[in-house]
């Protein structure tokens, strides 16, 4: 019984590492795709949309791209990185939220979008608290 607790840790620190990872590939690729169409990713925009639009749409897919790259560094010491993974965290739900307002305001946006919400707002704090599991696990044994 002693050598389970240690397995049983190993193994749910690997299943969170995994899920981290599984997460990542949407700001990853969200977040290259932006920066490599800028608008053009997105449905219904002008052909040629206005410079100021495209320069803001890449500069932020680049930092989407810049989250979900932290999100992976913090993936091999998971246990170990409660402060940063915490600090993105909050970065991606205060994103979720400003969409939160655009969803208030300007109404529904397609299926990808309401799916980067429940990601922003559900997927993401689920993952922060599981996290701080895994840290808290880890420095009992």
């Amino acid at each position: 019984m002693e050598g389970e607790k240690p397995m049983r840790f190993a193994s749910e620190r690997r299943l969170l590492q995994g899920a981290i990872l599984a997460a990542c590939l949407v700001p990853l690729s969200a977040g290259l795709a932006g920066v490599v169409e800028g608008p053009a990713m997105l449905r219904g925009v002008m052909p040629e949309p206005p410079a100021d639009l495209d320069s803001h749409m890449r500069y932020l897919s680049g930092l989407l791209l810049g989250i979900g790259i932290g999100f992976v560094a913090c993936v091999p010491r998971i246990e170990a990185r409660g402060a940063m993974f915490r600090l993105l965290g909050l970065i991606v739900v205060a994103g979720g939220l400003a969409r939160g307002v655009s969803l208030a305001d300007s109404g529904a946006p397609g299926w990808e979008h309401r799916l980067a919400l429940a990601m922003e707002l559900g997927v993401t704090p689920l993952l922060v608290l599981w996290q701080a599991r895994i840290a808290r696990l880890a420095a009992a044994q």
